[in-house]
């Protein structure tokens, strides 16, 4: 047999030949790691208010306790650019899986002190800190994800990790329906919305399996030893600096960060309000009523996010990125106008949250894919971290924006003010679709390197 015979490598007969266990695990793991951090945010989504209520006190009104949910959102998306930011820093300089315990902790302690709050501010305070967590959490599942499987791969593994976070935002919508957040008394004279933060911390001993079974992948380490032998120190290993330096990756890294904050801010400023969009719709009905509905409406929410992000997935494997993000925009632009504009009855919130949420979430199934392949592996998880958290700067004020929006209208006489306001927030959409312009293809192509 010649030389150039043993050389050649048979081609794989399906896509997961030469899948292996650990590969398996990695994904499971990292799924886990990101489901529970969004089981997380959903609790704090149907909390807010009723936390709010107790703590600002009986005298407050409806309007300050929609002002200080909005601040709490700010404080906790605040937190989670900033979390972003360092813990994708630390992802490539500490290491991929030592930077998703590190994440995990912060987010499942931090929701349980949430439930012992005294006052808004104290509130405020663990929403941030909280905050951190969750917005390191995703960079560093999807980074070490992205490195440890077979490249063939890859957009599936994401795209699955981040429409099994749906998962998460289900168990949390659901959760709500047995610990009612507005239930004053819900066990010994405590408030429910303190016993669904406290659930929230329970996933800390996932922690556990992520320290004794998971490893760094060895493009991480490979890329580790380079910076530290090679010569040229304009090369440096999670630099936010590097990430404008070189024009390619300048140009990947604003391209992502349109695409992030038009997605975000999209959801956290207008799509994360569908329970006060509940509230509004029903008003006058029982409070247990109430929750009920949205706890159940929400769920239904994220069954169609879940079925959105599989639908991304499928169609950037198969097609490309870039119609897939194009598509998605589109729908989040005209499904949320019309949900927020006609959703009036308990059968609306079940059959219109869904459309809403396969739409709106979709485009976060694109992030975890097309975010980890824009980037070299020494500022991959800078990278995904920068695009994916630093938005929340920005998206933090659209909460705050969208209840000042709503405050002018019904100052004003307008009818359904907080309809309208969200309909005018809604345009965000289109920075998404005009960014694409800009956007490199990269399906079928290896991650970069530099």
């Amino acid at each position: 047999m010649a030389a150039t015979d043993l050389e050649i490598k048979p081609k794989p007969q399906n896509l997961f030949e030469g899948v292996t266990a650990y590969h398996w695990l990695v994904l499971i793991m990292a799924a886990l790691g990101w489901l529970f951090d969004c089981m997380g945010q959903r609790v704090f989504i149907l909390a807010r208010q009723p936390a709010m209520h107790e703590l600002l006190g009986a005298a407050a009104s409806d309007t300050m306790v929609s002002v200080w949910s909005g601040r709490a959102t700010f404080a906790m998306m605040f937190g989670w650019g900033t979390g972003g930011i360092l813990f994708g820093m630390w992802s490539d300089r500490l290491g991929r899986v030592k930077t998703m315990v590190a994440t995990l902790l912060a987010y499942t302690i931090f929701s349980g002190l949430t439930g012992l709050s005294r006052t808004g501010y104290e509130f405020l305070l663990y929403r941030f800190l909280g905050g951190l967590g969750i917005g390191g959490m995703f960079g560093a599942a999807a980074t070490l994800l992205a490195e440890s499987v077979p490249g063939r791969i890859r957009a599936l593994a994401l795209g699955s990790m981040q429409a099994l976070s749906a998962l998460g935002n289900i168990a949390g919508s659901l959760l709500s329906t047995w610990i009612e957040p507005g239930k004053a008394n819900f066990y010994h004279g405590y408030a429910g919305w303190r016993f669904i933060f406290f659930a929230a911390a329970a996933p800390v001993i996932l922690a556990i399996p992520i320290i004794f079974l998971l490893h760094e992948p060895e493009a991480w380490l490979e890329a580790k030893k380079r910076a530290k032998q090679g010569g040229d120190r304009s090369k440096h290993v999670g630099s936010v600096f590097d990430l404008f330096r070189k024009p390619v990756w300048r140009r990947n890294t604003l391209v992502g960060v349109a695409l992030g904050l038009s997605g975000m801010a999209g959801l956290w400023g207008i799509g994360f309000f569908s329970p006060k969009l509940i509230s509004t719709a029903l008003q006058g009905q029982p409070q247990h009523v109430v929750d009920t509905v949205r706890g159940y409406a929400t769920a239904s929410q994220d069954v169609g996010a879940f079925l959105g992000m599989l639908t991304f997935t499928v169609v950037a494997t198969r097609i490309g990125r870039r119609i897939a993000f194009l598509g998605a925009f589109i729908l989040c632009l005209v499904t949320t106008i019309f949900v927020f504009n006609n959703l009036h009855t308990r059968s609306d919130a079940y059959w219109m949250l869904p459309i809403m949420g396969f739409a709106q979430l979709s485009v976060f199934g694109g992030y975890s894919i097309y975010f980890p392949e824009l980037f070299p592996t020494r500022l991959r998880g800078t990278g995904v971290g920068f695009c994916y958290n630093t938005v929340r700067y920005l998206a933090a004020f659209f909460p705050i924006l969208l209840m000042a929006a709503y405050s002018s209208l019904q100052a004003n006489g307008v009818s359904q003010p907080f309809r309208k306001a969200a309909t005018i927030l809604s345009f965000i959409f289109v920075l998404g679709m005009v960014a694409l312009i800009w956007a490199p293809e990269t399906k079928g192509k290896p991650l970069p390197e530099d």
